[in-house]
């Protein structure tokens, strides 16, 4: 793979503003994912900045991330193909939640096509345990879920939250592996990109087995 067809999230800090899509459901999502991030700031203070590198602006290039400094319990924004896509370290008490939401979910095992690939169809959705890389749009009108890691009882959610992420347009609510609750406007969980490992601190997103760069 050649390193110029790859860009690095660490070049520089470039405005979180998505650039424009022809769609209409891009236009009614973007109205609730300024709300929303301007949310997700406020309410984890933990959450990372979104600043992606200039470069990541380039369509359809892979972006590499380093992981090494993303603590457990933080989150990483960066910006692949115009869509924010989150890198969430998760700690063991998050990923010890995971099992026991299985009967409050809609599609606990990823089963619906479209959204998970097939190494992320497992209890975590990820390639790893403790690393979780989804899409920060939600699948209902394409705005943009507040991270809600603090467990407990919060406005909009239940008393017995185990922490996860709650869309603030229409109210669905994605457990810690993004995987949306029953009854809720989503229909399906959150999109998990192409990715892969590098290596133990590294990955690259928009490659896999079945998506070359």
């Amino acid at each position: 793979m050649s390193q110029d067809s790859i860009v690095h999230d660490d070049d520089g800090a470039v405005p979180p503003t998505l650039p424009a899509d022809p769609s209409r459901r891009f236009w009614i999502g973007t109205t609730c994912a300024v709300g929303g991030v301007a949310g997700a700031a406020l309410a984890v203070p933990f959450v990372s900045t979104f600043a992606p590198s200039e470069k990541a602006r380039a369509a359809g290039a892979p972006v590499e991330v380093d992981i090494s400094s993303i603590a457990p319990g933080e989150m990483r924004t960066v910006e692949w193909r115009g869509k924010p896509v989150w890198v969430i370290h998760r700690t063991k008490e998050q990923l010890a939640t995971l099992k026991g939401n299985d009967p409050e979910l809609a599609d606990p095992n990823s089963n619906r096509p479209g959204v998970t690939p097939s190494y992320a169809k497992n209890e975590w959705r990820s390639r790893k345990p403790d690393m979780f890389v989804t899409v920060g749009i939600c699948t209902h009108l394409g705005c943009a879920p507040t991270p809600k890691f603090q467990t407990g009882p919060q406005p909009s959610l239940p008393n017995d939250w185990d922490g996860g992420f709650l869309c603030p347009c229409h109210g669905s609510t994605f457990d810690m592996a993004g995987r949306v609750y029953k009854n809720k406007p989503a229909p399906d969980n959150l999109e998990v990109p192409p990715y892969q490992y590098l290596s133990d601190t590294r990955i690259i997103i928009g490659v896999d087995e079945n998506n070359k760069a």
